[in-house]
């Protein structure tokens, strides 16, 4: 199948791609790399007649510490996050994440805002920047503003986007001593949406107590998912494999996820069980090591 006709856009800046958004209102949608956009349109599933390229617009690509913040450009694409030293050396969960999504071709070209903006519970870095705790900055005709991750989600392929806002840029708190995540997944074969996957950020004190943690879960939601009642359990505390069992347990329950061909809903809560365990000790093990 492929799409209906569309008028093809390219602006040369933010600003321009903003006005481009007010003028054709509900019938544009922003291309930034695609990989999400365009199957969709080839399925008639998205059917803009207006479609805004910002693959052009420079100073959307970048990564780098300020303030406090990791931040992300919205045009970086999945390989850079995976060629960061920044990445490589303090943000294992995002290393994790970008390993595992789908396959080097297409993480050449596949972008993290465009990951995000899509609004997909099944992309990866959704429930990633739930755990991290991360903000999205959005440029609209009013300017920017930002809005936090756990706000960002209100519905199924729903962001809170405007529909004249262009996302530009993660911001991810930078971490502090003895922190680890990790990001485990599990998927039917290599570069497909997870059956399952959980994302975990935490540091530890001195004692090996968990001082702060972070789980999001992806794709067993209509939206992506924190497991508010596993970080809950666990915040403050040394965990023993108990306690680990009952933040599995915690976590499943969290879920909502719904019988598909990637298998049953009871299927699914068991890996959401058993994939927040080995999350969080792996995360527990990256945080002993960072000391």
């Amino acid at each position: 199948m492929i799409p209906p006709s569309f008028e093809y856009l390219t602006p040369s800046n933010i600003s321009d791609a903003v006005a481009l958004l007010q003028k054709h209102g509900d019938e544009a949608k922003i291309l930034a790399g695609g990989h999400s956009l365009i199957p969709a349109m080839r399925l008639r599933l998205a059917e803009p007649g207006y479609l805004i390229d910002i693959s052009g617009i420079g100073g959307l690509d970048y990564i780098q510490e300020e303030s406090g913040q990791l931040r992300i450009g919205a045009m970086t694409c999945e390989a850079a996050l995976e060629e960061s030293e920044i990445v490589q050396s303090k943000y294992p969960l995002l290393l994790d994440t970008a390993k595992m999504i789908a396959d080097p071709s297409v993480r050449n070209m596949a972008t993290v805002g465009g990951n995000l903006a899509h609004g997909d519970p099944a992309n990866d870095h959704p429930a990633t920047m739930l755990a991290l705790r991360a903000s999205v900055v959005a440029e609209g005709p009013n300017g920017t503003r930002e809005i936090k991750i756990d706000d960002f989600f209100p519905d199924f392929f729903t962001t809170a986007l405007a529909e004249d806002e262009i996302l530009t840029e993660i911001r991810i708190p930078s971490p502090p001593s003895a922190s680890g995540g990790a990001y485990l997944k599990i998927e039917r074969k290599v570069g497909d949406y997870a059956a399952a996957a959980v994302a975990c950020q935490l540091n530890i004190d001195s004692s090996g107590s968990i001082e702060n943690i972070g789980l999001g879960l992806t794709n067993v939601g209509s939206t992506p998912i924190r497991a508010s009642s596993a970080e809950e359990l666990l915040k403050g505390k040394k965990p023993d494999e108990n306690m680990l069992a009952e933040a599995g347990r915690l976590a499943a329950a969290d879920s909502e996820p719904m019988e598909d061909l990637r298998g049953s809903a009871e299927y699914k809560r068991a890996l959401v069980n058993e994939l927040t365990q080995r999350a969080i000790k792996l995360s527990l093990q990256r945080a002993e090591g960072s000391r």
